[in-house]
């Protein structure tokens, strides 16, 4: 069953010639339990595409139906209580509160749910437990490392227990190492019968996905389904439309900056200094005639 539908959903900004479209009547089926990467260049609808499966922003024409349910016929407060009640975020930036320690940023969605102060601080120790920062529960961000910043943020994201876990680029400001972590969380995230939508620009995390969208000028240009594990095969005809593989489109760059770029600028050797003048500068003479009397 499709738990996110999005019906020839287009997306405007602006008006009269400062007219934006930022999606282009896209039509897409999520089914429960997916694990859904985007890709797509930058500028291509990917953050709007997200915004509106999460309800952040609402479509200019077309229908969203969210677990059987149009949301276009939802008020306000609905839609509110969906996004909190449903949907999970996880983004680029976690923006935790820096006044407000580990325990307290993960425990803040069930204030707003109206859980009670104890209930809500032991659950979000518990989900810290679940991310394995349970002995940083009374660090505040500062004290923290990029990774770890972004595992409270997963835990924050969990802590009502939601259906759907969005998340935009979740490692774009991490290493490697904290890339992994970050990655098998929602990995686990994912087993446990979740659905994740994420954003990424960095094709190898399309291992953890098993299924892969491409997005260019605000359309979906191609649909995937991958084996968890495998990087997508479709990535390079979406990068690289003819035959000739990634080895030649480096290598004939290469060449063309060899033939742009003059051999002398190309040159390792360091280029020879003027000399220091050692001669001091002339000073000019000034003469000055006797005035006849």
């Amino acid at each position: 069953m499709a738990v996110i539908e999005l019906q020839e959903v287009s997306k405007l900004y602006g008006f009269g010639d400062a007219t934006t479209l930022a999606l282009d009547e896209v039509d897409l089926h999520i089914e429960t339990g997916e694990f859904v990467a985007i890709m797509g260049p930058s500028g291509s609808g990917k953050t709007t595409l997200l915004n509106i499966i999460g309800l952040l922003d609402k479509p200019t024409h077309g229908e969203y139906v969210l677990d059987t349910r149009y949301v276009s016929r939802l008020r306000s407060g609905q839609q509110a209580r969906a996004r909190r009640d449903k949907i999970g975020f996880v983004f680029q930036s976690a923006n935790l509160l820096p006044r407000l320690n580990v325990l307290e940023n993960v425990a803040l969605p069930l204030a707003y749910k109206g859980t009670l102060p104890v209930r809500r601080l032991k659950l979000a120790s518990d989900m810290l437990e679940r991310v394995g920062l349970r002995d940083k529960e009374y660090f505040y961000p500062k004290h923290l490392s990029g990774g770890q910043i972004q595992r409270v943020a997963i835990a924050r994201a969990l802590i009502n227990n939601p259906t759907i876990i969005i998340a935009d680029e979740p490692t774009g400001n991490l290493d490697s190492g904290n890339s992994k972590i970050v990655m098998e969380l929602l990995s686990e995230i994912h087993r446990s019968g979740n659905t994740v939508v994420m954003v990424t620009h960095n094709p190898e995390l399309t291992r953890y996905a098993n299924r892969l969208l491409y997005m260019h000028d605000g359309t979906i240009v191609g649909d995937e389904k991958t084996k968890l594990g495998e990087v997508a095969k479709g990535i390079k005809n979406v990068y690289f439309t003819d035959e000739s593989s990634v080895e030649e489109h480096l290598a004939h760059g290469v060449a063309t900056i060899m033939r742009e770029v003059p051999p002398k600028e190309l040159s390792s050797k360091k280029p020879k200094l003027p000399k220091a003048q050692t001669k001091k500068p002339r000073t000019r003479k000034r003469s000055y005639k006797r005035s006849k009397k």
